[in-house]
């Protein structure tokens, strides 16, 4: 499942347009895992300049989650997947938002644990290693990641559970654990562009997710958490791939609808609608390089043909929403199959 969709992203004539709204999705629903309550809609919404009710937060944390990704991913042309690296993610993902105190971008110096609000070390439900020993944890943990005997999926699998075990930051640790998924596909070659995130697999199997990882620390159990952890792979490859497709048919049906246009500014819109379906025409505008009347003729015209549908009545910076694209992304994950 996952070479099909490594094999759709490759053919994508675009593929950084589909990435985009994908990696959006991934900040949305990584960060509920968190406790983070931001939507796929309210966040595109903002980043086509609306304004939304969020606590900004919220959007702040989703936004870093974005931003980390971004950062990663070019970074890796200069630099490994390290522990440089995964403490420069966690930078990004923690300035300026609650956790902050948190040490952005250090290792913690003190003991954490994991269990319900409230709890103590005596009664938490996972103690992770204390800081005297974090160095060589981490050491050891880098050394596997430079591994190259095993099959990759096997291995990220491996190394994703080793990760939360070791939790090396005093927050976090989720979100760039599962940020690191993505980017070892990458830096694998197993995926030509991030199409590929397992939060929403995580999320709906919530219990299952943390009761294999419990299980592999308290009985060696691998073999099951290998088993859900490959499940989550091949159940979010074939959804995105599905995703993916109908995006790729949808975007290729309103481009033979525009053609024959003499206006090239509404095809480049379609192009900035792939990357965000929500805009605004003074956006717009701002990302097309366009005089705001040459921008307002393009969205009236795409709304006219019902590509567009406004999601605001003001008058001055409405907000315009491909609602069909929209759609297709925010649809809640095929997780059985």
């Amino acid at each position: 499942m996952i070479g099909q969709l490594a094999g759709e992203g490759r053919t994508l004539p675009n593929p950084h347009l589909l990435m985009r709204p994908f990696l959006a999705r991934e900040a949305v629903l990584s960060s509920r895992i968190e406790g983070t309550q931001a939507t796929l809609g309210e966040l595109l919404a903002v980043d086509a300049g609306a304004v939304v009710q969020r606590s900004p937060d919220d959007l702040r944390e989703v936004g870093n989650y974005v931003t980390a990704l971004e950062h990663g991913m070019a970074r890796l042309d200069s630099l490994p997947l390290s522990l440089r690296l995964i403490r420069e993610l966690h930078e990004k993902l923690m300035r300026g938002v609650r956790g902050e105190q948190a040490t952005p971008g250090e290792f913690r110096r003190s003991q954490n644990w994991i269990g319900p609000p409230g709890c103590t070390l005596v009664n938490a439900r996972f103690v992770p290693p204390p800081p005297d020993l974090l160095a060589g944890c981490l050491g050891e943990w880098e050394k596997f990641l430079r591994d190259r005997s095993l099959p990759p999926l096997l291995q990220v699998g491996l190394l994703h559970y080793q990760f939360e075990a070791i939790h090396p930051f005093l927050d976090g640790n989720g979100r760039v654990g599962r940020l690191l998924i993505t980017l070892f596909l990458i830096e694998r070659g197993i995926l030509p562009t991030p199409l590929l995130y397992l939060s929403a697999f995580f999320e709906a199997t919530r219990s299952d997710y943390y009761d294999r990882l419990a299980a592999v620390s308290k009985v060696a159990a691998w073999e099951g958490w290998l088993e859900y952890f490959l499940n989550g792979v091949a159940r979010m490859s074939a959804d995105a791939l599905d995703r993916s497709e109908r995006i790729n048919t949808l975007m290729a049906g309103w481009r033979k609808q525009v053609a024959g246009g003499s206006s090239k500014s509404i095809a480049s819109l379609l192009d900035l609608l792939a990357e965000n379906p929500f805009c605004t025409i003074n956006r717009a505008a701002q990302r097309l390089g366009l005089a705001y009347t040459t921008a307002q003729r393009a969205v009236e015209r795409l709304e006219g043909m019902g590509i567009l549908e406004r999601t605001s009545d003001v008058q001055r910076d409405r907000v315009y929403c491909a609602t069909r694209l929209m759609a297709i992304l925010d649809e809640p994950p095929r997780i059985s199959g």
